[in-house]
């Protein structure tokens, strides 16, 4: 097939156009920054230069690629783009991001109508944000906690549901390339355990988030999959295993009180309230089977002498 991956040049992006090349598929993948066209080009890919809030752009782009599915990889939440995260003001952080998700996923969903495109997919997000009552995992028919400064994320999940595209709600990544801010906070005994840490996570290897997307287009997906790992767990668990694999001191503990005065209700609610996400549907209807089962070996594996790049989480 010919595909459209915006957003190709980002983290994810990376894995996911050498694997739709090796499959046989024709990329056409972009990118805001022009220094970044060489390497699609090496991954394989037919490399363009869009800006995602642009909309005449994002047409001529859909159009001059002709493709038939249409991939959105597009966020902005790299320190080049967001600066360093700041869970007291999220709406900042996520601001350009959010953008992207309602008024950049509005645009490549009219520019796919205008060029004929039958099937879009979008990526969403799903690592600690279920709705936060009943149980810790939470499966594609829960609905999401809205949270501050990431509200878009419904916006892109409705409009891509409505027009019969598929929604592909990926973990906190680690892996190669994935954001290490966290790892050196951990090494620096910033990144402390809030409360009895009993918020819970899903993390995904983006390897293996790669392979579930190649899949969900192969396959035309439609509707919405979490795409996470066998192994939802609490911050209590997951954080000083971090540290661990890092080779860093075990987390400080602080109380919820002062947490929430020093970083703000956002980070507090992940750390205690959190709720994960079951992948049982993207391994019934997907056939997907992930490599990295279980982040505890999967942190094991990055932050060996012989890994890649430290793992860490994005939000």
């Amino acid at each position: 097939m010919r595909v459209f991956v915006a957003g190709g040049s980002g983290v994810l992006g990376r894995r996911l156009v050498p694997r739709l090349v090796a499959r046989g598929h024709q990329v056409t993948a972009t990118t805001t920054n022009a220094d970044r066209l060489p390497m699609l080009e090496e991954l394989g890919a037919e490399g363009v230069v869009m800006d995602g809030l642009d909309a005449a752009a994002v047409e001529a782009a859909v159009t001059a690629a002709r493709p038939e599915t249409v991939v959105n990889q597009m966020t902005a939440l790299s320190p080049a783009h967001a600066g360093k995260p700041d869970f007291r003001r999220p709406d900042r952080f996520f601001a350009t991001t959010n953008r992207l998700r309602s008024a950049g996923i509005d645009n490549l969903l009219a520019a796919a109508a205008t060029a004929g495109v039958s099937h879009v997919l979008a990526q969403s997000h799903g690592s600690m944000n279920g709705i936060r009552r009943g149980g810790w995992v939470k499966t594609e028919d829960d609905p999401l906690e809205v949270l501050e400064g990431t509200t878009a994320v419904n916006h892109l999940e409705d409009t891509v549901t409505a027009a019969g595209g598929g929604v592909l709600r990926y973990g906190s990544f680690y892996g190669p390339g994935a954001t290490d801010d966290q790892v050196r906070l951990v090494r620096k005994r910033l990144f402390p355990l809030v409360g009895d840490g009993t918020g819970h996570f899903s993390w995904v290897h983006l390897d293996d988030a790669a392979e579930a997307t190649v899949l969900a287009v192969e396959q035309r997906a439609t509707g919405v999959f979490n795409i996470v790992d066998d192994d939802p767990a609490p911050v209590r668990e997951w954080l000083p295993h971090l540290a661990r694999c890092a080779g860093a001191k075990p987390p400080r503990r602080i109380p919820t009180w002062l947490a929430r005065l020093v970083a703000g209700e956002m980070l507090v609610g992940m750390m205690t309230e959190g709720r994960a996400f079951s992948n049982a549907k993207a391994k019934r209807e997907l056939g997907w089977q992930p490599v990295h089962p279980s982040w505890r070996q999967g942190f094991a594996d990055e932050l060996s002498p012989s890994g890649n790049t430290p793992a860490g989480p994005a939000w």
